[in-house]
């Protein structure tokens, strides 16, 4: 597809504002801190031999020491000791990023690494962070927040990672990595029970098949937890969790060249949709806000809420030699979603949005590895084809409803290649490249119903009028480069520098709304025109960053210092607007590539050992740290309205600071240990869109975690877990629909004060916030 004219783009938005206006934790945790759990090499391959902790950013084992790129790795033992509970939880110790559950489930994702990401889940748009389950790429947001259990380790890169990881990892990529079956029969039963009654119970076993070179493992999960709030229309309660989730895999290694994996898993949320937190009184009701942030009042059940997801990988590896390896990753998946949000959270249809979202994907992956000791990389090729489909009414006063349908199928084919060549013991040299081409195929069907909702989710809606019955096609072409230089002027001391680029995919606003679109004299816009005003190109991203990574005094302390500069272009900036077609109020989706950002910033994290042999012998006092600072903005944003209003917007979901700090304490006791730790963590103020929006951003906060774990054996512990002790509420995602000043944010009101809606009646500004303090027990049994 040809770049958009940005001329024609600003003139066509223009047009339709017009429209719209006159109508209405850790770098590398060290074997010994105290936040881990002791664990041998089999059970946690993530650790060498000398106690370094191995990665494979880089798509190939390496130390964390060694590679140019700012990681972190939690290894699964240091997530159980935490009592981390799902995905979004590393975000809480690992400098400038950001990960939340996005608004009414438990299971879609919102993630941005370094300012760059997505929390828009409709098909259609592409996440900024790559989430990756077993070197499997995850295409879509919903069933993304993986839950915690039979993970290995835990990897999070930041910054662009194009060329080993392709498309939509411009932010960064963060990596799932479940264990590998051990040599020895082996199960392990963890159950927890606390606050809100939550009751988890995983079970895991694994064991080899005699001498076939075969092994069998499993996993089951069993997540409960009752909610944190009621719904105080229909008694349900709210932000609980119900799921029940399971992953089997079958090995076969017939000999030290041959290794053969399949592994398949399956996740089954039936917890209920979460309510929302209305921030003002309702305009035309006069409905007071509610005491408790956890409580809501939205009358909306159609559809019932129900998260399935499911996949199956297949992985094998070839060495003819010493210095080749042969990779082959296959992935399938599949997650189907439907739910029922009520944005307006009244008892009242006023902005009731019941959706499904149905996504599929196949990938293909085949690498060729080489390591002849001074020289070693890789090249590959990836394939992915994937389908997503959007569909969901917004059912508004007076019985209007207006549908949209989005179906987006993309094709993907990527070449790729990235070596390094050590000139000496001191001095290596690393570069790479990745060409991909991209297909995307759309189609964008929005009617208008009047008299109930549409026929898709059950109503009794009469067509009043078709508003866009839209198919497009867009092919793009990118090529990744990245190159970085290594100096390690002794053992255990790295410095580097790198410079590489990411995108993500271009494509069409699925709730664009073709009628809508306008020229500068204000008629009808014709085919072409309406191309470029649904459509949207790619983003990129050019980085530049210099580190410096080292473990010193006998590894008591270890660090990785990185700063780094972004170039961020082509941003693209979803939105909607509220407005009227036809004499019936509705919406426009608006998606911009609003113009160009820089973001630049410093992060510095590790691990002390600040005691050994402290209140006894083989007692040991640690502590962890990560801090992370950006100074992120706009140089250039083209709103609708064609003008440049960079110095009134913000790059969302990015606080200047962000912090953590875990102090813990280790001491043997009888064929054990005890440890304690506490963590407190900071995060800046941040903003939810682009635009100020008043109550909903969310200001700066510190949470504070305590964990008491006893090992009583090599068999059995016990654990004692607090999260967000202080009981801290904080807002992670919202809804809003109220009118604005387009300069400053600030809400407009009407000549009797009151605020003005731009969709429904009694106005929408719904805030959804993170878990209040939560204690629980653990207990763990291995055989």
């Amino acid at each position: 597809m040809s770049r958009i004219n940005p001329s024609v783009r600003a003139a066509l938005f223009a047009g339709a504002a017009f429209a719209a206006l006159t109508a209405a934790p850790a770098f590398a945790q060290d074997t010994n801190s105290a936040t881990a759990v002791q664990t041998t090499e089999s059970e946690d391959t993530s650790v060498a031999e000398d106690g370094s902790i191995i990665v494979t950013a880089r798509r190939r084992e390496e130390s964390l020491l060694d590679v140019p790129i700012a990681v972190t790795a939690i290894s699964g033992a240091q997530l159980e000791a935490s009592g981390a509970i799902d995905i979004t939880d590393v975000a809480q110790s690992t400098p400038n990023v950001t990960m939340e559950v996005s608004r009414g489930t438990n299971s879609t994702l919102s993630a941005f690494i370094r300012g760059v990401g997505q929390q828009d889940p409709v098909a259609g748009f592409e996440a900024g962070v790559g989430i990756y389950l077993d070197d499997v790429y995850l295409n879509r947001p919903q069933a993304a927040v993986l839950d915690i259990y039979d993970v290995e380790r835990i990897e999070i890169l930041r910054g662009p990672q194009g060329t080993l990881y392709g498309r939509n990892t411009i932010g960064g990529a963060v990596k799932y990595v479940t264990r590998r079956i051990g040599g020895d029969p082996a199960m392990k039963v963890r159950g927890a029970y606390g606050s809100y009654n939550q009751a988890d119970l995983v079970i895991s076993a694994s064991a080899p098949l005699g001498d076939s070179g075969f092994k069998v493992g499993g996993a089951f999960a069993r997540l409960s937890r009752g909610g944190f709030g009621k719904n105080l229309t229909t008694g349900l309660d709210n932000y609980n969790k119900d799921i029940w989730a399971g992953r089997a895999t079958v090995e076969f290694e017939p000999s030290n060249e041959a290794y053969f994996r399949v592994s398949g898993d399956y996740t089954k949320d039936k917890s209920n949709t979460r309510g929302g937190h209305r921030l003002i009184p309702g305009i035309a009701s006069g409905t007071p806000v509610l005491a408790n942030v956890f409580d809501s009042r939205g009358n909306l059940l159609d559809p019932l809420q129900d998260v399935e997801s499911y996949g199956v990988t297949g992985f094998f590896e070839l060495k003819p030699s010493d210095w080749l390896t042969f990779r082959s990753i296959t992935g399938y998946r599949k997650d189907d979603s439907a739910t029922p949000i009520d944005f307006d959270a009244l008892n009242a249809v006023q902005v009731d949005v019941p959706a499904f979202y149905n996504n599929k994907q196949f990938s293909q992956e085949a690498q060729l590895l080489i390591d002849t000791g001074g020289f070693s990389g890789l090249l590959g090729i990836y394939y992915l084809d994937a389908e997503a489909r959007t569909v969901f009414d917004v059912r508004l006063p007076g019985g209007v409803t207006a549908q949209t349908l989005g179906n987006v199928s993309t094709d993907t084919v990527a070449l790729f290649g990235d070596f390094t060549y050590d000139f000496s013991e001191m001095f290596s040299i690393s570069a790479g490249g990745r060409y991909t081409w991209d297909r995307r195929d759309a189609k964008v069907l929005r009617r208008t119903y009047l008299g109930g909702g549409s026929p898709i989710f059950g109503g009794i809606g009469t067509l009043f009028a078709t508003t866009s019955d839209f198919t497009g096609k867009a092919d793009f072409a990118k090529f990744t480069p990245r190159a970085s230089v290594s100096f390690k002027p002794a053992s255990n001391h790295t410095l580097y520098a790198s410079w590489s680029q990411g995108f993500k995919g271009g494509g069409f606003d699925p709730r664009g709304q073709t009628s809508a679109c306008r020229t500068p004299a204000g008629g009808a816009c014709n085919a072409q025109q309406v191309y470029d005003f649904l459509a949207f190109d790619p983003e990129s991203v050019t980085s530049y960053e210099i580190g410096y990574k080292a473990s010193v005094l006998d590894r008591r302390l270890t660090f990785a210092l990185a700063a780094f500069q972004s170039d961020y272009t082509d941003v693209q900036v979803p939105g909607s607007i509220g407005t009227t077609v036809g004499g019936a109020q509705t919406f426009i989706g608006i998606t911009t590539n609003a113009g160009k950002a820089r973001i630049k910033g410093v992060e510095f994290e590790g691990n002390a050992v600040l005691a050994r042999d402290l209140g006894a012998t083989g007692g040991s006092l640690n502590l962890g740290w990560s801090l992370g600072y950006m100074d992120a903005k706009y140089l250039s944003f083209i709103d609708a309205r064609g003008l440049d209003v960079a110095n009134r917007r913000k790059i969302q979901n990015t606080p200047d600071w962000t912090a953590s700090s875990t102090l813990g304490y280790t001491t043997p006791i009888g064929e054990g240990s005890l440890t304690v730790s506490g963590t407190v963590s900071y995060r800046g103020a941040s903003q939810q869109f682009e635009l100020r929006t008043p109550m909903l951003d969310q200001p700066s906060y510190t949470l504070f975690d305590a964990n008491l774990v006893w090992d009583i054996n090599e068999n059995f512990s016990l654990g004692v877990h607090g999260r967000n002790l202080g009981n801290k509420r904080y807002i992670v995602a919202g809804y809003n629909f109220l009118s604005q000043n387009p300069d400053t944010g600030d809400f407009l009101r009407n000549a009797g004060g009151a605020y003005i809606p731009t969709l429904g009646t009694e106005g929408v500004l719904t805030a959804y916030y993170g878990n209040p303090r939560q204690i629980f027990g653990t207990a763990t049994i291995k055989f």
